[in-house]
């Protein structure tokens, strides 16, 4: 048979969109809300993408977006991938196989029994939960980080906030966009464990633990019980509700989209990056960077001791996952970045955004294996793993350090890493086995240079496919199009493996000697100069009391 021609190949793709044998993926990311159509019968082919840019708002001394900008958003994403189908195949959709939705995990959005929103959006990225989560770690056996969504009920008694009068409900970004689609309050089991344990064997919230909080809280509060409280917990594959007409008019106020579309389970972006990355199996692993960054690893076997540094999540489809989450990743980089693209543009030679990337991240392979003394802390907001509260970014060096461009950018592509290997030097310690660790995320565009450095990191190979930049809208998007597989009773490993990434290469880069030797040293500076780090916190907070 003769292969394809361009233009068949676009009336084919016309002919998916237009009929609906296509999945969408929705993904609520840290700064941008990303829209992803692929084919249903070919997962690993994306039709069209949709953009739209955000922020985050420090709302007294709170991380939070507006429930408002999640909707203006999502539509927004939403119109830019039909404007992309019909620029791309002359196709708009009206309807989808499947939809999925994932967002930022972890955090707090509580609903009265009227659905109403009691306080704002509390993100993953408040650091405000710290004697809620040492008791809690305490109660249970298990780590509870700062941002886990209990964390933050449970420092709402601690306070005792007016709002638990008319607490009904708590869920997740992902589960509260899902539950306004289609009207079912579930969440997917990844997104799930960030809310509140997991019992590996139930794939549901660990009974054991539940009871000990009721307990605790009949002391503390007049609260629902916990489990009327959390969203239902579902595995990947299972179907988790349809899109209402109420959903489709939120999704596409045009009216234009149909409801009735059958949704996966809403999933955080741990798990979407899992499947965006072939790492839900054990001995593999994954690395997400953007606002923030972190390191997921299928486990084989429990772990042996609780570490605060290491948080116990699953896979989509309930597998124990060991998860080092770093509340600040690539943010600071690209505030350098936009200041050099400023110089250029101010110089008179303007340098697009991706290409001031690139030119730095080539510059950082000039630096020096331990970026020559420099130290670069991207700590925007607080940092559990190294006890930080609160954030002061900062770069540190000694006079008799190098200061050449080469060595600040690796200083900063190094600073993005180096809480993260603080972390994985843990999960090393519990001798935890990895056969191959993947990277995704907007900063490995640039061929070979973090991917390179990220290897030295981890002293590991470090695997990139060509989806690294589309990232976890097109994890979920592929959670979606599961769903027919599922009903078949195909493990979600095996559905990878067969049905998306059996024709992707993989471009994998080896640990360099030099590369590993250097960041060990450099990593060592790093750990000692957290002093600095924590004397400017405590300096610029005894100013502010003084005022």
């Amino acid at each position: 048979m003769a292969p394809a021609t361009d233009a068949e190949d676009t009336t084919q793709e016309s002919a998916a969109i237009l009929s609906g044998r296509t999945a969408l993926g929705i993904e609520l990311g840290s700064t941008r809300i990303k829209a992803c159509l692929i084919d249903a019968d070919d997962p690993a082919t994306v039709l069209a993408v949709g953009i739209h840019d955000w922020e985050n708002e420090f709302v007294d001394r709170m991380w939070t977006y507006s429930l408002d900008a999640v909707w203006s958003g999502l539509q927004a994403a939403y119109a830019d991938l039909l404007a992309d189908a019909e620029r791309r195949h002359g196709a708009t959709p009206q309807t989808f196989g499947t939809i999925g939705v994932s967002a930022m995990m972890h955090g707090y959005l509580a609903f009265d029994a009227d659905g109403e929103l009691l306080v704002p959006f509390r993100t993953w990225r408040n650091t405000t939960t710290s004697a809620a989560s040492a008791e809690l770690s305490e109660l249970f056996g298990v780590n509870i980080p700062l941002r886990w969504s209990i964390a933050h009920l449970h420092q709402a008694v601690l306070d005792s906030e007016p709002h638990l009068a008319w607490l009904h409900s708590i869920t997740t970004l992902a589960g509260y966009v899902h539950w306004r689609l289609t009207g079912r309050r579930v969440l997917g089991v990844g997104d799930a464990s960030g809310m509140f344990p997991i019992d590996a064997a139930t794939a549901t919230y660990d009974a054991d633990l539940l009871g000990r909080y009721d307990s605790l809280l009949t002391e503390r509060a007049d609260l629902p019980a916990l489990t009327d409280l959390l969203p239902e917990v579902l595995v990947a594959g299972r179907s988790a509700g349809e899109l209402t007409a109420e959903g489709a008019a939120l999704l596409d106020p045009t009216g234009a989209l149909r409801p009735g579309i059958q949704l996966c389970p809403p999933e955080g972006d741990a798990g979407t990056g899992m499947v965006a990355t072939n790492s839900v199996a054990p001995r593999t692993g994954n690395v997400s960077a953007g606002t923030s960054i972190f390191a997921m690893v299928v486990l084989e076997r429990p772990l042996e001791r609780v570490h605060h540094e290491l948080d116990l999540v699953t896979t989509p489809a309930g597998d124990p996952v060991a998860m080092v989450h770093c509340n600040n990743g690539a943010s600071e980089l690209s505030a350098w970045a936009s200041l050099f693209g400023r110089f250029a543009e101010a110089a008179g030679a303007p340098v697009a955004p991706d290409a001031v990337f690139e030119t730095l991240f080539r510059e950082a392979l000039t630096g020096e294996a331990d970026a020559g003394g420099l130290l670069a802390y991207n700590y925007l907001a607080g940092e559990p793993i190294t006890g930080l509260e609160e954030g002061r970014p900062l770069v540190v060096r000694t006079p008799d350090s190098r200061l050449t461009l080469g060595n600040f950018v690796r200083a900063q592509l190094y600073g993005v890493f180096g809480t993260l290997a603080l972390g994985m030097r843990v999960l090393d310690g519990e001798g935890v086995a990895l056969d191959r660790m993947f990277a995704h995320g907007g900063m490995f565009r640039t061929a070979g240079v973090a991917q390179r450095f990220l290897a030295g990191v981890l002293d590991a190979p470090v695997s990139v496919a060509e989806t690294a930049s589309e990232g976890g809208a097109w994890g979920i998007a592929v959670l979606a199009a599961y769903l027919g597989a599922a009903g078949d009773g195909v493990p979600l490993d095996t559905y990878l493996h067969r049905d998306v990434f059996g024709g992707f290469v993989f471009e994998t880069t080896e640990p360099h000697p030099d590369d590993v030797a250097g960041f060990a040293a450099h990593l060592d500076r790093y750990r000692d100069g957290l002093a600095a780090e924590r004397a400017a916190v405590a300096s610029i907070a005894l100013k502010g009391a003084a005022r």
